[in-house]
């Protein structure tokens, strides 16, 4: 590989870097914000759904500020390397602990028949992380495959996952608001509990996520040309 070519390729692998740390500090920024208008709007609704929406935004928060760290160790292959495994393991533990209290919680509403109040704060932050999060996903997924960085990978896997998340809480949410079906809040907690359980075990593992197929991380198309 000649001077110019590996200028060039490091230019653009930079420009990658950076358009991946503007998808981190948005990601770090809108969950903080989503998280507490959840938190809040599930305690005074009494939604357990909704309050652990929100506690999964504060895990989005945390795997974004791990991914910067890693988009920043970039040029040292072994700090990458170990920022990387260490973001997967984090990110995991914290879904471990988010699956146990949405569980515990559930099954506590469930058994004293607490119905929680209507939300339309609620309702209405789910409807809009159902159309940010494949977005913001989808992104990090196109960094991820040119920068080949399993990390950001299951980052954008997670973001992904919070899709999921938000379909969950917006049907148990309105079928509350809209039918009086008390239940349907914990028993959307339920579901969420085993998916987010899986993602822990996996991430401690560090496997990657079962939501999909990995994808395989392929070099960018100047690799390419000169493979």
């Amino acid at each position: 590989m000649g001077q110019p070519a590996l200028t060039l390729e490091i230019d653009r692998r930079a420009k990658l870097l950076r358009r991946g740390g503007r998808l981190e500090y948005f990601t770090v920024a809108y969950n903080s914000l989503e998280g507490l208008i959840a938190v809040v709007a599930g305690l005074i609704a009494g939604s357990i759904a909704l309050v652990g929406f929100g506690f999964d935004s504060v895990i989005e928060v945390t795997s974004g500020a791990v991914l910067l760290w890693r988009l920043r160790a970039d040029p040292d292959h072994a700090r990458r390397e170990r920022a990387e495994k260490f973001s997967l393991r984090i990110v995991g533990l914290c879904f471990l602990a988010l699956a146990a209290y949405v569980g515990c919680e559930s099954v506590s509403l469930l058994a004293r028949r607490e119905a929680p109040e209507r939300s339309l704060p609620g309702i209405a932050l789910a409807a809009v992380s159902l159309v940010v999060m494949p977005l913001l996903a989808r992104a990090k997924r196109r960094i991820a495959r040119a920068i080949a960085s399993a990390a950001l990978k299951a980052d954008a896997k997670q973001t992904e996952f919070c899709t999921y998340l938000s379909a969950v809480l917006l049907a148990g949410l309105i079928l509350n608001a809209a039918l009086g079906w008390w239940w349907a809040d914990p028993v959307a907690g339920l579901a969420m509990a085993p998916i987010i359980a899986r993602e822990g075990v996996e991430a401690v593992r560090g496997e990657p996520c079962a939501c999909h197929a990995p994808a395989p991380l392929t070099p960018g198309p100047a690799s390419r040309s000169r493979a």
